[in-house]
């Protein structure tokens, strides 16, 4: 994770996405019934994720970073459920469409 150094606010703002990204799909893993390779995709994904924060958090502020953050993951476990057939109903849009807009305003 060294190289995670290098990376440019940007990118490290993807990478901890994608780090609790994959924890919420190990999470998903266990909750049908596979527990080990569920808990070993959680495990590695909240190290790199935590990792990849307090990288990111050196040169961002924490309410640019946290807001942020929930933004780009929540449009990517979205596509996700929706790829893995759970849908997006108007529920998960309007909540969708908030977290965005907080997004929005954080970062103006």
């Amino acid at each position: 994770m060294a190289s995670l150094l290098s990376l440019s606010p940007a990118l490290l703002l993807v990478a901890t996405s994608l780090g609790y990204v994959a924890s919420t799909l190990g999470m998903k893993v266990v909750a049908e019934g596979h527990a080990l390779p569920g808990l070993v995709v959680m495990g590695l994904g909240f190290a790199f994720a935590v990792r990849a924060e307090i990288l990111l958090m050196r040169s961002v502020d924490l309410s640019v970073v946290y807001v942020a953050i929930l933004g780009l993951e929540t449009l990517v476990v979205l596509a996700v459920a929706t790829g893995i057939g759970e849908g997006l109903g108007p529920r998960q849009a309007v909540g969708a469409a908030l977290i965005l807009g907080g997004l929005l305003v954080v970062g103006s």
